[in-house]
């Protein structure tokens, strides 16, 4: 009976140590095959941190963010600079100014590279190719949270279900949409007409963000399902759940392991539920979109109110009775010019991100198969050389000219994407940021509250981290 045990263990001990070897051989191999990529980048001139054998870069990625962390976090301390690329992204900044607007990294076994020179940023975005994507380990932790929708599909996939949805965000048919627009956001004009009155002064404490997020849900809901936003609570709710947790310790940027069953588990037997998401996944990433938007815009008015001021006085002009109007809103030059601005500094998608399914010449470069593309955002729209010494200011004004005149390099504008894969959502969001924030200012006047922290943070879009908090006056 022993001989039989330890000639057990013998073959369970050959079996681990034969597993254990075929799993070096197959990294090994895939490490290779890394590292060659890695070279044809580095003929073209491209340098970056060099990786570790098994983690790639991503131990110094940990590293430099705990040591920025340990430091001043920008604005933490009520300082409302709006350059926060280096306390969310401390990594990409930091390789920046070592390596420049172009250099590669690894994570694990998958090379990447950081792309934020506008001209190739703008070659990048008018590829007509199905070989560029969406990065395969991002789309998969995105399975729980958005299904097998337009936001998650790659290839002829997406080719088709894009030509099936952009009709339905065509301006004619969101034009249509601005009365339940209207509709929707009563609730929360009535609620902050309320508590006003039950403050029994001129001036009561408004945190927004979850005001503003319901009022988006419920036009989303409405649109997208037929009925109210309070009938589908549960699953937005759920929805953000599992946004917080895919935005913690980097999960969504780096994939994670386990993450997908954790999101899984949030559902737990609400599958019709998922059903509903995986078909209409692309409206709840605009009504998260739109509701971080409107929030970040109020901060910016309360804080800028010559602004506010502006934006009231067109309104009144512009709508008559009061009300937006559809016809009417195109008239809304300075409110518009205050979004662009918004979106500029404050964009909710923070990448531009693809994965280069074939050999790609963009531009002058030419990346590899199985490369990882990344543009950050924030720090292409605060370039002093596409946008000038003030790049880092709120001046609505230099869109007065439209994006094609605002900056060096209209294509480095990009909080909707350009091209070929610009946000279907777009005419969608601006109409209903348009409606909500004219609302909102022909109703009341506001400034910033004391209490209001500046932070904000990254779960999977760039959002206020404490909310916004403002002081609301009734006119």
């Amino acid at each position: 009976m022993g001989m039989v045990m330890e000639l057990v263990k013998l073959v369970c001990s050959i079996g681990v140590v034969g597993t254990v070897l075929w799993l070096v051989y197959v990294y090994g191999n895939e490490w290779v095959k890394s590292q060659r990529v890695r070279r044809k980048l580095r003929m073209q001139g491209i340098s970056g941190p060099p990786p570790s054998f098994l983690h790639g870069n991503l131990l110094d990625m940990h590293q430099i963010t705990a040591a920025s962390q340990q430091g001043k976090v920008a604005g933490s301390s009520g300082d409302h600079t709006h350059d926060f690329t280096e306390s969310l992204f401390p990594y990409f900044e930091f390789w920046r100014k070592q390596y420049g607007t172009l250099y590669t990294y690894s994570t694990g076994i998958k090379q990447h590279l950081y792309v934020n020179r506008p001209e190739i940023v703008s070659e990048m975005n008018k590829l007509m190719t199905l070989d560029l994507g969406k990065p395969s380990h991002i789309t998969n932790n995105l399975a729980s949270l958005l299904g097998n929708g337009i936001l998650r599909a790659n290839g002829i996939s997406w080719s088709h279900q894009r030509k099936l949805v952009a009709p339905e965000f065509y301006m004619e048919k969101v034009k249509g949409m601005v009365d339940l627009m209207i509709e929707s956001a009563q609730p929360l004009l009535t609620k902050w007409d309320r508590a006003i009155e039950a403050k029994g002064s001129d001036e009561v404490e408004i945190e927004v963000d979850e005001d503003l997020r319901s009022l988006a849900a419920d036009v989303i809901s409405r649109v997208c399902f037929g009925h109210s936003y309070s009938k589908g609570i549960e699953v937005f709710s759920k929805l953000r759940l599992m946004q917080k947790k895919m935005s913690k310790h980097g999960a969504f940027l780096f994939g994670i392991k386990g993450l997908r069953e954790k999101l899984k588990y949030i559902w737990r037997e609400k599958e019709n539920e998922i059903e509903i998401m995986e078909r209409e996944n692309i409206y709840f990433a605009g009504h998260e979109t739109i509701a971080v938007t409107a929030s970040w815009a109020l901060m910016l008015l309360a804080v800028y109110p010559e602004w506010q001021d502006r934006v009231r006085k067109e309104v009144a002009q512009i709508f008559s009775n009061g009300l937006p109007n559809a016809d009417d809103l195109p008239l809304l030059k300075t409110l518009t010019m205050v979004i662009q601005e918004v979106l500029r500094l404050y964009p909710p998608g923070a990448f531009v991100s693809r994965e280069v399914y074939k050999d790609t010449q963009i531009g002058e470069l030419n990346v590899p198969k199985g490369v990882c593309l990344w543009t950050l955002i924030p720090t292409l729209h605060r370039d002093p050389e596409v946008w000038g010494p003030n790049a880092n200011e709120f001046e609505p004004e230099r869109f007065k000219d439209g994006v094609s005149k605002a900056c060096k390099y209209p294509q480095a504008y990009v909080p909707f994407g350009v091209g070929p894969r610009l946000c279907v959502g777009k005419n969608f969001a601006m109409v209903q940021l348009k409606v909500v924030l004219a609302l909102i200012i022909s109703r009341f006047s506001f400034s910033l509250s004391p209490s209001y922290k500046h932070a904000p943070a990254y779960r999977m879009i760039i959002e206020p981290g404490h909310g916004v908090h403002i002081l609301i006056h009734k006119i």
